[in-house]
């Protein structure tokens, strides 16, 4: 019944407790008016520890959720592990920086690079405004590169995760190397602590420019920064009573003096830009004031304000809700609020804000493991792109040929474009509206441009494949059908395919027509596929054998990526 109401979900779309310090509490009202049918609501399941069955329906959901895609592999991986083992090994991601990106782009003799050989990085090169551009799209190859290769952790989701909320445009800071150094603060804080993330962002080069914090001056006090901090990166808004304008005014004039240094890429406090005046706030933040300091000592006002800001209940339940729309569901009705999202707040603000610990229970608990929140997410581009090709490892050139390698992470990049979703350039402050935009979230992922252009990308990977410098990036459906058990059982491998490829399991009915319609050819016996199979099997390089295999598996798979449940996640 479960999965009846996500498809028909899908095909309609288509068409507090207190802490030491007793803040006040206000209800949170979900902005987003959809009123869902009754079938469709979700359950009352909360964040105690899942004690249910653990088989690979609940691996796929998992790693669907944490990773980009999902591979046989990554089952088989899990399979070993028990829940608990499986989400510690997810969030035990590498504290080493990846190699940085390199400079593919000196072999066009246009883009000459006179300090950084091709092939070497440029992440600590002096910024060439002739050069930035190039660089810029080094770093969207290289972070595509990552998503693609990654490991068996929510490192590279999480990344994206604060990509969105602390969102920045690179064509904005225009400096590769800053925002290099942005990402770079991004991914080594990604399961850290989230006050020491706000802080070093509060100051980060890239965010300073982005938001207009280095001119943000005593005699002219920009609020960008001050009213960003509140209402998207800590406490949110949609609430009955919040900060006032006031307010904002207040946390941007604590923030004056701090300027951006061009040689040295970090960002340094300019005491005689500073407001030394004392700061008022409303009786949001207890009416607190924040004493203006002079000298150097004014540096530290943002410690105070971060202080202030984060005393307040409003900011765990904020980043609890934030962290559920993003990796469970959209929609938090009275249940969710009251038996999730409010414990994890809960959990959140005990821990000193580790988002570890958030994490940890978010991805324990029955509540995430709920039939229901498994397989009702529409695909965001980069899940579309970077799990169709970690699903069926797609291979990408390799580093023998720096140009030829990022030119083909580069194209896959900019086909996300194309979908929705530009990767170091969000649309705006905010992030992507598919995250945040009531009522239709992720539902905005697909529309009448974005659904073809998604279909078209698969269809390219299955018949033509991307040619570039003479390699082509195609997938090989064979390479992929040969993992599976018993691939000469049409019966059993289309139910391994579409277990893999769907979260959302087709009917009986459907399975026999993808099987009768390209695995046997249109006839009725199974021997039609079984006889094709095993006689390419027992000579793989005869063609002609080997084309009646591929052609039959091409055009299951261009049928298979053009249905819904292949949108879901």
């Amino acid at each position: 019944m479960a999965n009846i109401n996500r498809k028909q979900f899908f095909q309609n779309f288509a068409l507090e407790t207190l802490d030491d310090k007793q803040l006040p509490v206000y209800p949170y009202k979900d902005p987003s008016n959809k009123e869902l049918p009754t079938s469709l609501r979700k359950t009352s399941t909360g964040i105690s520890e899942y004690t249910g069955p653990w088989g690979e329906e609940q691996i796929k959901h998992l790693c669907r959720r944490t990773l980009f895609g999902v591979t046989k592999a990554d089952i088989d991986f899990f399979k070993t592990k028990t829940m608990v083992q499986a989400v510690d090994s997810i969030l035990n991601i590498s504290t080493t920086d990846p190699s940085p990106p390199l400079n593919h782009y000196s072999g066009n003799a246009n883009q000459a690079d006179a300090d950084v050989p091709l092939g070497q990085t440029w992440v600590n090169a002096v910024d060439n405004p002739n050069l930035n551009g190039s660089r810029r799209s080094s770093f969207k190859a290289w972070w595509l590169s990552l998503m693609v290769n990654q490991d068996r952790t929510i490192k590279e989701k999480m990344n994206l995760f604060w990509h969105n909320h602390f969102a920045t445009e690179a064509n904005v800071v225009q400096s590769a190397r800053t925002v290099y150094n942005h990402h770079k603060l991004l991914r080594q804080n990604c399961l850290g602590n989230f006050k020491t993330l706000n802080r070093l962002i509060a100051t980060d080069p890239a965010m300073l420019i982005y938001l207009n914090g280095e001119q943000n001056t005593k005699t002219a006090p920009d609020e960008n920064y001050g009213r960003e901090l509140q209402e998207l990166f800590t406490v949110g808004k949609d609430l009955p009573i919040y900060y006032t304008e006031d307010d904002v005014k207040a946390a941007a004039r604590v923030m004056t003096g701090w300027r951006n240094s061009r040689t040295t890429y970090s960002s340094y406090f300019d005491s005689t830009r500073h407001d030394t005046t004392n700061k008022q706030f409303s009786s949001f933040y207890n009416n607190t004031v924040i004493v203006g300091k002079t000298g150097t000592n004014g540096a530290t006002e943002v410690d105070d304000l971060m202080t202030m800001i984060f005393n307040h209940n409003e900011v765990a339940k904020h980043i609890a809700r934030s962290i559920y729309r993003f990796f469970v569901y959209y929609n938090i009705d009275e249940s969710v609020e009251t038996n999730v999202i409010a414990p994890l707040a809960t959990i959140f603000r005990n821990s000193n804000y580790n988002i570890k610990t958030l994490m940890d229970a978010l991805l324990k608990s029955e509540h995430f493991y709920d039939s229901l929140n498994m397989g009702c997410v529409i695909k965001p581009p980069m899940d579309h792109l970077v799990g169709l090709a970690r699903t069926f490892n797609l291979i990408f050139p390799d580093s023998t040929n720096v140009a030829t390698q990022y030119g083909h992470y580069l194209y896959t990049q900019q086909v996300g474009i194309l979908l929705g979703q530009d990767i170091g350039d969000a649309p705006n402050v905010a992030g992507w509206p598919a995250y945040y935009q009531s009522p239709q979230y992720y539902e905005l992922w697909i529309n009448s441009d974005s659904l073809p252009k998604r279909n078209q990308i698969c269809d390219l990977l299955v018949y033509t494949g991307y040619n570039r410098s003479g390699f082509k990036l195609i997938l090989d459906p064979i390479a992929f059908v040969s993992q599976f058990t018993s691939p000469e059982d049409p019966n059993l491998l289309i139910n391994q395919i579409t277990s893999l490829l769907f979260p959302i399991d087709l009917s009986s009915t459907s399975k026999t027509q993808v099987k009768t319609a390209f695995l046997l050819s249109g006839q009725s016996s199974d021997y039609y596929w079984s006889d094709v199979w095993n006689e390419y099997v027992a000579a793989p390089t005869n063609n002609t054998k080997k084309q009646a295999v591929y052609t039959r598996l091409q055009g299951m798979f261009k049928y298979l990526f053009g249905l819904a449940e292949f949108q879901l996640n």
